[in-house]
């Protein structure tokens, strides 16, 4: 308990500082409000300085000495209104909650320092601290110091203090809803506080509540490659958005959010992830999906995505494709077309170059080229030295054509505004120098498509280099054969405008090592969520094509969805093994706080491997399993429980194993309430009842999850525990499992106290 006099300080201090909040908001929109009319005159005087007569050149010295000193006013203004704004939007993060932490600490013979915590930082017009800014090198110490000696960091190097005091608090509006002192990090307290309310549309900042290791995680700078390996629930994302807000803070003079980005496993986790940095008064970063990424560098190829893929394996997935699988998504295959290309003068092949249907330049004369470059150049050398002399050649051909009868013909049927706009605004001396002009014009116009062919290598024919490739190499685990009908599925795939997932970063590799192109030295960090859900060959080839950027890489071994059936290589050691020179740091986040307590428990007992999974005390019901004899049962007791949970939280979501099954219960539930067939074209989360396959479900987290039809017939393959376990780790409160005849056995064959069993329900009559 707390003495009535501490409790009234704080009452008393957080009033003082909600009034210095209210009065610098009101002050800062006055000053933005001033500032912007300020701007507004300027730019009219900028117009009207413009309009000087300049005949003189006095008159232009004048006018060009006011232009620049009206330029420079323009400038200052928006600066000075951007900074209001930025203030202006700090004051409004703080009016809600001002703060929610306090630390007082010693440092050496110095009198004892109180400091409060909070989303941004405050100051009066004294300019002393009355919040600090969370991602502050002082603030290190609310989140990893306990009672005691401590340490953090500073521009100046490592400081010492004693921690005297740490105290955490919840504000609303003015009022201390809840505060206690305590020795930890972040208090039980406030935890169970915020984890036991209701699902939100959109993730929240966790700021308040950071742990230590998630902290460690957020304020590391020295590693090339930070990997975090997380349980379900252990807030791995919510802390990398945190490290991102705290690399802008920390970089704030030469790192930009357009130089971060971040690749997601949907659209539905990108919008549900969107308002946390805004949150933090930070702009989002770039963010993309794999196969966005992909599509957009092979434009012209229609690339497989992970999800219908994931559909198709759950039909057919036979063990030799799973094995030529394995190759094409391994390290292995990189290696080999690294060491193809860069071997003294690897076979090229080249296309034809087609204008409406006639070759302008042939593959053999550019063959030729090629074959005459030197002999000592790289590749990519002799790459570009072909590419200058085919365009000079093409050049000599736009010459030619000009001078043509076709030429001529084509002046002749101009027309007058199409005559003007091929002059622009040159003039000519005769009416011969202006057709000649003219004639080039046209025949370079004519041209361009084959120069922009040759711009963007499409001379060479990367569809059969890409075959001959594969013709030279192969996994050793399946026969000549089965390689051999592989790869004329793969050029028939190719006839079609189509490539197949595992064949794209080999294939995006292959081209670039040949031309020299791909690689973004723009981005510094790259941030790839779910990377269980990344082949060795995808990271390598993104760390290729984001080559000056640090990785941080985040998930979850044990939520690989579409690769567990086939593949075993734990994603560290797939790091470790492609990335040996570079400095990896590893974390580890094994508590798990999303979930209840009995949920926890029984999602992580669906793992071979889960001693490491530690759940945070917050008790629930235990998971259901009901188990119906027939799929009107099942269906019937779908709507019943929807219409129950439905009662008591906002959002609950039914997980499939496919698209399918999903679309089949959007067309039977019957429920009083919102219903939402998820897809991935969905960019949001919505209240009621969503339906979606599992896979559109990573990342997220619902007040009640129900797992649809969770029976032997549909999960009884080697990786279908993982997919129960992702399932399962969605609920928050109360999770429910529908079977549709006798059950898993990943689930039967778990202690029976870990689960409520019921079967053999009365059919609902309607």
């Amino acid at each position: 308990m707390f003495a009535a006099t501490d409790q009234q300080y704080e009452a008393e201090r957080v009033k003082k500082v909600a009034a210095i909040i209210r009065q610098q908001r009101t002050d800062t929109a006055e000053k933005l409000a001033a500032a912007e009319r300020e701007t507004h005159h300027i730019e009219q005087n900028y117009g009207d300085a413009t309009k000087v007569n300049t005949t003189e050149i006095d008159d232009q010295m004048e006018t060009n000495a006011a232009v620049q000193q009206q330029k420079q006013l323009v400038a200052l203004a928006v600066e000075n209104q951007t900074i209001l704004h930025n203030k202006q939007n700090r004051l409004d993060r703080l009016q809600d909650s001002h703060y929610f932490g306090r630390i007082d600490i010693k440092e050496g013979q110095q009198e004892q320092d109180t400091l409060y915590i909070g989303t941004a930082s405050l100051m009066n017009n004294d300019n002393e601290f009355l919040i600090y800014d969370w991602r502050s090198p002082i603030a290190g110490i609310y989140y990893n110091g306990t009672l005691g000696k401590v340490t953090y960091q500073t521009p100046l190097g490592q400081q010492q203090a004693d921690l005297v005091r740490k105290r955490q608090f919840t504000i609303k509006t003015d009022q201390i809803v809840n505060m206690f002192d305590t020795s930890e990090t972040i208090g039980d307290e406030v935890l169970q506080q915020v984890l036991g309310e209701e699902a939100s549309l959109y993730m929240q900042n966790i700021v308040a509540t950071i742990q230590r290791e998630q902290n460690d995680i957020i304020r590391n700078t020295s590693a090339d490659i930070l990997v975090v390996q997380g349980v379900a629930g252990s807030g791995k994302t919510s802390a990398i958005l945190q490290r991102v807000a705290y690399l802008l803070y920390h970089s704030r003079t030469q790192l930009d959010s357009d130089q971060i980005i971040m690749f997601s496993p949907n659209h539905l986790f990108s919008a549900y992830i969107s308002q946390v940095l805004p949150s933090l008064g930070e702009k989002n970063m770039r963010q993309v999906t794999l196969h966005e990424f992909f599509s957009q560098r092979l434009e012209g190829l229609r690339v497989e995505d992970r999800f219908s893929r994931f559909e198709t394996d759950q039909a057919s997935f036979p063990e030799s494709t799973k094995a030529i699988r394995r190759y094409l998504e391994s390290a292995a295959i990189m290696q080999q077309i690294a060491q193809q290309m860069t071997s003294k003068r690897p076979k090229l092949f080249f296309n034809d170059l087609l204008l409406d249907g006639e070759i302008i330049i042939t593959a053999e004369l550019i063959q030729q080229v090629y074959a005459a470059t030197n002999e000592q150049a790289t590749l990519t050398e002799k790459i570009l030295q072909t590419k200058n002399r085919l365009i000079r050649y093409l050049q000599h051909q736009v010459r030619a054509l000009a001078d043509s009868d076709w030429a001529a013909e084509q002046l002749d049927l101009l027309s007058d505004s199409a005559y003007h706009d091929l002059l622009a605004e040159h003039s000519f001396n005769s009416a011969a120098v202006e057709q000649a002009f003219l004639a080039k014009k046209i025949a370079q116009r004519h041209l361009y498509p084959i120069y922009e062919a040759l711009y963007n290598n499409y001379f060479i024919d990367w569809e059969r280099q890409y075959l001959a490739v594969l013709a030279d190499v192969g996994p050793v685990d399946v026969s000549p054969a089965a390689w051999q009908a592989r790869n004329q599925n793969v050029q028939a795939y190719f006839e079609k405008h189509q490539i197949q997932l595992c064949d794209v970063a080999p294939y995006l590799y292959l081209r670039d090592l040949v031309t020299g192109g791909g690689v973004n030295r723009q981005i510094q960090y790259l941030f790839i969520d779910e990377m269980q859900d990344y082949s060795a060959a995808e990271l390598c080839y993104l760390q290729h094509a984001f080559s000056m950027a640090k990785l941080t890489l985040l998930g979850d071994n044990a939520q690989d969805l579409f690769a567990a059936n086939y593949q075993t290589t734990n994603v560290i050691q797939t790091v470790q093994n492609l990335f040996p020179k570079k400095k990896i740091q590893i974390h580890e986040l094994n508590n798990s706080y999303r979930s209840t307590i009995q949920i926890t428990n029984f999602a992580s007992a669906l793992l071979t491997d889960h001693a490491q999974i530690l759940a945070f005390n917050r008790p629930g019901p235990v998971p259901q399993l009901i188990v119906c004899p027939r799929l009107l049962d099942l269906n019937h007791q779908l709507s019943r429980e929807c219409s129950r949970l439905i009662e008591k939280y906002g959002m609950i979501a039914i997980l499939t194993k496919t698209h399918q099954e999903a679309e089949q219960i959007f067309a039977t539930l019957q429920v009083d309430a919102q219903v939402t067939l998820m897809t991935e074209q969905q960019r949001r989360l919505h209240h009621g009842v969503m339906i979606m396959p599992i896979y559109l479900a990573k990342g997220l987290e619902f007040d009640a999850v129900i797992g649809y039809n969770v029976s032997e017939t549909s999960f009884h393959e080697d990786g279908d525990h993982q997919i129960l376990y992702t399932i399962a780790s969605r609920a928050m409160h109360e999770l429910l499992l529908l079977s549709l005849g006798k059950p898993s056995h990943l689930i039967t064959d778990l202690p029976s106290n870990l689960y409520q069993q019921s079967s053999d329900l009365p059919v609902q009559k309607h």
